[in-house]
């Protein structure tokens, strides 16, 4: 394992509700987050000097933001790329780190996805102009689901994966979620029906959204948002909770290529230069944050994160290996219950990260008994299409 402590999460808050009915704005969502972060950390908004921020609450997002929070940032960090944005601001938050550059990081996010009716996953493509989709395949009508349900496709396709396979995902990711009062509380809130533990059977017969992509394979669209507090060891000292330590990381992109293989994501680049970098491997995981707006972008990401080979994922999940009281099976996929089960504002990187902070401190509501290291792997974009892949690996004191 990397000797190298550089970095580590100090501080982390998630917003408890995920229907705010207009009543808060993002921003106003974001602020509360990083005020309870850095809370948590013992730290006090005077000792921020790093904002990386994503444009979610506005636009000239790190000028806004820290005029909103009242901070004067000697780094900004705008890198917006997805979901996967606050994989890669941990990243840049280290290096910015270990270059001497800022000592406190803060990443907020806020969403009023569900309050505002967008159709993050049937709706039509958002923006337009110049941009290679729109003379390569902008023009057919894809919606970001029907991206999804074609990888889905070609995975079964080429390597006999089945729906009960990739169910086993959902499953899992719903016993946890039940474990978790506040993902209880988002799915009331959010008027899912028998809200329960699931079962292979309860996926599989669940409503067709995108063949073959039934309803409790898709995330749900909730409000949101969360913070992160990353700091320098001189920092971590003074610091209120044990640090969660950044030992690895790495960006990857990926879009369509000729001959390109669509269940190839942009983890199998980025994942690699981040496990080596940690000195691990996958299998020492205890704990896997995987981005899941739908069940086949875990399943893709299992394989290209290197717990299994390429086309044995299907296989790989069966039998419930995926909870977190197996941990000899290991690893325990998203603890939280997950983009599926507790939560999916529009981008969900960042909630990786706070759980698998919550992992490797012993707070989570699905604890790993002695959890010692986990990865968080962001997917932006859209699986099939152009989307990236950050890849974050965390170890304990």
């Amino acid at each position: 394992m990397s000797k190298e402590r550089d970095a580590a999460i100090v501080g982390i808050y998630e917003y408890p509700l995920r229907s705010v009915d207009g009543e808060v704005s993002a921003l106003q969502i974001k602020a509360e987050c990083a005020a309870r972060a850095l809370e948590d950390a013992g730290l006090t908004w005077q000792d921020v000097d790093g904002i990386y921020d994503a444009g979610d609450g506005g636009g000239m997002a790190g000028l806004n933001i820290s005029e909103y929070l009242g901070i004067h940032p000697t780094v900004i960090d705008t890198t917006g790329v997805g979901g996967s944005s606050y994989e890669f601001h941990a990243a840049h938050a280290r290096r910015d780190i270990a270059a001497g550059k800022t000592r406190v990081a803060l990443l907020t996010y806020g969403s009023t996805a569900h309050s505002s009716a967008r159709a993050i996953g049937v709706g039509g493509r958002p923006g337009g102009g110049m941009h290679p989709a729109d003379n390569m395949d902008g023009f057919a009508g894809m919606t970001l689901i029907s991206n999804y349900a074609m990888v889905a496709h070609r995975h079964m396709y080429q390597f006999g994966t089945t729906s009960e396979q990739l169910a086993e995902i959902p499953v899992a990711t719903r016993l946890h979620a039940m474990r978790n009062p506040e993902a209880v509380a988002a799915m009331e809130d959010l008027e899912f029906l028998d809200i329960r533990e699931t079962t292979i059977s309860d996926v599989v017969n669940s409503r067709m959204i995108a063949d073959p992509l039934h309803l409790l394979e898709c995330c749900m669209i909730s409000d949101g948002g969360g913070a992160v507090v990353i700091a320098s060891p001189e920092v971590v000292r003074d610091c209120r909770k044990p640090p969660v330590w950044i030992i690895g990381t790495g960006e990857a992109t990926q879009y369509p290529q000729i001959g390109g293989d669509i269940t190839v994501s942009a983890g199998a680049q980025s994942a690699p230069i981040a496990f080596g970098e940690a000195g691990v491997s996958a299998s020492e995981m205890d704990i896997a944050m995987i981005y899941d707006s739908f069940s086949i972008t875990v399943l893709t990401l299992l394989e290209d994160l290197g717990f299994c080979a390429k086309g044995e994922g299907g296989a790989w999940v069966e039998g419930g290996r995926l909870r977190f009281d197996r941990p000899a099976d290991g690893p325990a996929l998203n603890t939280d219950g997950g983009g599926l089960s507790s939560n999916h504002p529009g981008m969900r990187g960042i909630f990786l990260l706070i759980e698998a902070a919550r992992q490797l401190r012993g707070e989570s509501c699905s604890q790993v008994t002695d959890a010692r290291l986990a990865v968080a792997h962001g997917n932006g974009g859209m699986l099939g299409s152009r989307h990236t892949g950050g890849t974050i690996i965390m170890a304990r004191d």
